[in-house]
């Protein structure tokens, strides 16, 4: 039986434009593209080049030190552009499909041993290292891994679909091979999962109740000098139906979410699939919209022209509101404008009611102000406040003392939303956490 853990610190933002529970097949898109800014840690080395032709499942970054963990292609067809930006970092690799996937069979060349096939495969991208919040290393063995089979995010839809949910054993089985710890599975509560491998926790309670960080410091912190994985429970369930069949899934259940979508629902296509198929005749109007692949918390701004960034479960779609016309401005009282520190009438009617948030920021750049308000959202035991400062004045013995082994980028976006100073803290974090690592190394 799971034991039950309750996550008092947080907040569910009450955005409107929730997902439905229909799901349907993209038939629209035909170029899809891997980013390698969405995998930090290895320095990647393409190993296609223009006018290429790709089967789906063949890799076409690399990353340079062991040459062993690939990022593959979604598709077969051919590649269109190696985009590259400034001093020729690679931004993306774009692959114009040019017929339908069949099941994508790893060789037998490639299945000597378990780990081989994940890296060969592309799914070992798909898992983090703390610390760091890195893709892991495949020389180092983790303490313990967590798994987490449920997203509290902003208008997330559900993490696992019912065709992984049955491989999701198998999975954690497979992960258990590759820790001599334990393998610790979060669920959200009545959702039906079991395991006989992993032990279970079912938590319950606000975001970011579903972050794995979250969960790890509810279960068991990482300390210095300790190293743990996390992943997802879909790339988890990828894992067992790849050593089980020699299948690559590179499937990707996005919900299209949003005040600013017509009707919000579930798309199955595949990962790195473009944004403009995606929502190909979904919005509420085509100008003034702000599009972002994942939630509005942690998600990345693209264009419509753009494709679906990892973790590839979510897009939204807000309004910029550079059209709002509010009476009296930041001093207004309508009803319909939200506040946590309930500064506004809205609060008298509750949260239940979903509100149409917009990306204006509503406030501009200041100092720090330590008024205890990014604890209330924080489910951590350490001092966000001094932890960030510390990473500010990139003080690596403060930041040790504080906690940094144990955070992520995504960890801050809650305090990062109720910031009175409105400072970009996930972004503060990575870097400190690039700095410690480049320091450590």
């Amino acid at each position: 039986m799971a034991e039950k853990i309750r996550i008092k610190k947080g907040f569910n933002i009450p955005l409107a434009g929730a997902p439905s529970s229909i799901v349907t097949d993209d038939r629209l898109t035909s170029v899809f593209a891997i980013s390698p800014d969405d995998f930090p840690g290895p320095v990647w080395k393409a190993v296609v080049k223009t006018d290429d032709k790709v089967n789906a499942g063949d890799p076409l970054l690399i990353d340079k030190a062991s040459g062993k963990i690939c990022l593959v292609s979604p598709v077969s067809g051919k590649v269109i552009d190696v985009h590259r930006g400034e001093r020729r970092h690679i931004e993306y690799i774009s692959v114009a499909k040019d017929s339908e996937n069949g099941a994508v069979i790893i060789s037998s060349e490639d299945s000597k041993n378990v780990k081989d096939q994940i890296l060969r495969s592309g799914l070992w991208a798909m898992m983090r290292q703390r610390p760091f919040d890195v893709v892991p290393d495949p020389g180092v063995a983790p303490r313990d891994i967590f798994v987490t089979a449920f997203d509290s995010a902003p208008l997330a839809g559900e993490l696992l679909s019912d065709d992984l949910k049955k491989w999701l054993e198998e999975g954690l089985k497979v992960l258990s091979t590759l820790t001599s710890g334990k393998v610790y599975l979060g669920i959200k509560p009545d959702s039906g999962i079991t395991s006989n491998v992993a032990e279970v926790y079912e938590f319950e309670g606000p975001h970011p109740a579903g972050n794995v960080g979250t969960q790890i410091a509810a279960i068991k912190p990482v300390n210095k000098g300790e190293t743990v994985w996390t992943i997802d429970a879909a790339s988890a369930a990828k894992i067992g139906k790849l050593v089980k069949t020699g299948e690559i899934d590179l499937t990707a259940t996005v919900a299209i979410t949003g005040p600013d979508v017509k009707d919000p629902h579930l798309v199955r296509t595949l990962i790195g699939a473009s944004i403009d198929s995606l929502l190909k005749d979904a919005l509420v109007k085509e100008e003034g919209v702000r599009i972002i692949s994942g939630n509005v918390l942690t998600g990345i701004r693209v264009q419509k022209n753009g494709f679906l960034h990892y973790p590839y479960r979510q897009i939204t779609v807000i309004d910029e509101g550079e059209d709002a016309d509010e009476f009296m401005g930041w001093a207004s009282v309508n009803p319909g404008k939200f506040s946590v520190k309930r500064s506004f009438p809205a609060f008298l009617r509750g949260f239940s009611k979903p509100f149409h948030f917009d990306a204006r920021i509503k406030g501009g750049h200041r100092a720090m102000i330590l008024s205890g308000e990014y604890d209330k959202v924080f489910p951590f035991d350490i001092y966000p406040e001094f932890l960030l400062k510390a990473i500010m004045a990139k003080d690596i013995d403060k930041m040790e003392k504080l906690g940094i082994y144990e955070v992520a980028p995504e960890d801050f976006a809650l305090p990062e939303f109720v910031d009175t100073s409105k400072i970009e803290l996930q972004k503060t974090v990575r870097e400190g956490l690039d700095y410690l690592r480049k320091e450590l190394s």
